[in-house]
C-alpha cells in the first residue's frame, strides 16, 4: 500500500448548508437517513460522504458528537448496494464493544431497506453466535481487533473480497494499545481496497497510522486544531482529593442534572464512586471494563431510559456511550491525557444541544488541568465552593450549589496565557 505523498494533504472545512438529498445516495439509503430523522448532514458528513461514495480513501477529524459514524456507514453501504450478497465486503474496526454495538445498531437502521447485512464481533461474550453470522457471509463486519483475531486464528473469517476497510476512534485506539492487533489484522486484508480512517483528534501517531496504510487521502478537517465540543459550559472546581465525593453529592442536589456521566480515572474508583452515590440515595451505575457484557448494557440501558440519574465511567468503557440527552458530565478525576478531556466532555451537548462540564481538581491534579487548557486553548472558570476549601472537615456543610455558567458566558472566556503558571491563575467566586 503506497503512502500518502505529504504530511499535509489538502484539507477541506466544509461550511455551506445543504440537506442530505444533496448528497449521493441511492434512494433506499435516504429512506433510512429519513427515517432516522436526519435532514442537514453535518460538516464531516458533508465533506466526506461525496469522495468517499467514489472510493477514495478517508481521513476525517471531527470533534465527539459531530455524526461522523454516519460519515463512514453511509459510503459504505452505497459503495456496497450492487456488491454480491454472502461475502464480507467491508470491515470496520473500532476499540470498544459499546462502540461495535452502537455501529451496529446506526447500520441496521441506515440498511434496513437494503439486502446488506451487519455482524458485530467483541469479546466479553460467547463467540457461536458471532461464528455463525461470519460464516453466514455477513457482508459487513464491526469489530473490536482482538476478538477478530480470535475469529481470525480459527479461520472463520474470509476476507478475500474485501473492499473496504474503516478505522473508527483511531486516536482512541493507539491510546489503549491496539497499534499491533490493527497490524496484523492489516497484514491479512488484500492491498487493493478503500481504506478510511477517522478520529476525533490527530496525534503524531495517527499520522504515521494515514502514512503508512492510505492512498493519497482526502483530509476532512472540521476543525484546525482541537477543542472541546461547541455547546459546552465548562466550570473547574478546585476540591482537596478527600472531598470530592462530598463535593459531587452537593452538586447532585441540583435537580436540573437530571442525567450525569461522571468520569473517574479507574475501574476500582469507579466502583468505588457509584457504591459511594448509591449509598447516599443516588441512583448509579457504572461501566468499566471488568464489567460483563451483559452488565455493562443493562447499566446503560437503565441510563439512557433515565431510570439511573448517574452512570459511573471510565475513558475506555465510556466510548459508545450514545446517549443524546446527557446533561453534565463530571471530572471525577482529572484525566493525565489533555485529548481524553475532549472525549469527556464531548459526551455532553451532542447534536447541537447544550450541557454542563463540571472538573473536580485536587492541588495534584493541577497540572493535568493546565495542560488540558494548552490543548484547547482557553482557561477554564473556576470556582471555590463554600465548605470544600482544603481546611474544610470531611463532612459536607449542607447544600451549597456551585455557581452556574452559561455557554454564553463561557464565550467570554480569556484564552488561556501560555506564560501563566497554574498557581498564578485568576480566581474566580
Amino acid at each position: 500500500m503506497s503512502s500518502a505523498p505529504d504530511a499535509s494533504p489538502p484539507t477541506e472545512t466544509p461550511t455551506k448548508e445543504s440537506s442530505f438529498e444533496d448528497l449521493p445516495l441511492h434512494q433506499k439509503l435516504q429512506r433510512g437517513v429519513r427515517e432516522i430523522g436526519y435532514t442537514i448532514p453535518t460538516p464531516i458528513q458533508k465533506g466526506t460522504i461525496p469522495s468517499a461514495v467514489l472510493g477514495r480513501d478517508i481521513v476525517g477529524t471531527a470533534q465527539t458528537g459531530t455524526g461522523k459514524t454516519a460519515a463512514f456507514l453511509l459510503p459504505v453501504l452505497e459503495r456496497l448496494l450492487e456488491a454480491p450478497k454472502g461475502r464480507t465486503l467491508a470491515l470496520i474496526l473500532t476499540p470498544t464493544r459499546e462502540l461495535a454495538l452502537q455501529a451496529d445498531g446506526f447500520l441496521r437502521k441506515l440498511a434496513g431497506h437494503t439486502h446488506l447485512r451487519g455482524a458485530p464481533v467483541y469479546g466479553g461474550v460467547g463467540m457461536g453466535d458471532q461464528e455463525r453470522a461470519l460464516r453466514g457471509g455477513a457482508e459487513i463486519i464491526i469489530a473490536t481487533p482482538g476478538r477478530l483475531l480470535d475469529h481470525m486464528r480459527r479461520g472463520y473469517v474470509d476476507f478475500r473480497s474485501l473492499r473496504i476497510l474503516v478505522l473508527d476512534e483511531a486516536d482512541r485506539m493507539l491510546d489503549m494499545g491496539f497499534l499491533p492487533d490493527v497490524r496484523r489484522i492489516l497484514e491479512k486484508l488484500p492491498r487493493d481496497r478503500q481504506t478510511m480512517l477517522f478520529s476525533a483528534t490527530m496525534p503524531p501517531e495517527v499520522v504515521s497510522l494515514s502514512r503508512q496504510f492510505l492512498r493519497d487521502p482526502k483530509l476532512v478537517q472540521v476543525e484546525e486544531r482541537t477543542v472541546a465540543a461547541v455547546g459546552v459550559s465548562h466550570l473547574a472546581l478546585p476540591v482537596p482529593q478527600n472531598l470530592k465525593t462530598d463535593l459531587l453529592l452537593n452538586l447532585l442536589e441540583d435537580q436540573t442534572m437530571t442525567s450525569i456521566l461522571v468520569f473517574a480515572r479507574t475501574k476500582h474508583r469507579a466502583d468505588r464512586v457509584a457504591e459511594q452515590l448509591s449509598r447516599a440515595g443516588v441512583s448509579a451505575g457504572v461501566i468499566h471494563g471488568n464489567r460483563s457484557q451483559s452488565q455493562r448494557v443493562r447499566a446503560l440501558e437503565s441510563f439512557r431510559s433515565g431510570r439511573v440519574r448517574v452512570l459511573v465511567a471510565t475513558d475506555i468503557a465510556a466510548r459508545g456511550v450514545d446517549v443524546k440527552d446527557v446533561s453534565h458530565v463530571v471530572n471525577y478525576d482529572v484525566p493525565h491525557e489533555p485529548e481524553s478531556y475532549v472525549h469527556r466532555v464531548g459526551r455532553t451537548a451532542r447534536a447541537q444541544q447544550r450541557g454542563d462540564a463540571y472538573t473536580l481538581v485536587s492541588p495534584e491534579e493541577e497540572s493535568d488541568l493546565a495542560r488540558i487548557e494548552r490543548l484547547i486553548g482557553m482557561e477554564i472558570p473556576r470556582a471555590r465552593v463554600p465548605g470544600f476549601t482544603q481546611d474544610a472537615p470531611a463532612a459536607r456543610r449542607g447544600p451549597v450549589a456551585p455557581p452556574r455558567r452559561s455557554s454564553q458566558q463561557n464565550r467570554g472566556r480569556r484564552p488561556y496565557s501560555p506564560n501563566r503558571r497554574p498557581g498564578q491563575r485568576q480566581q474566580r467566586y
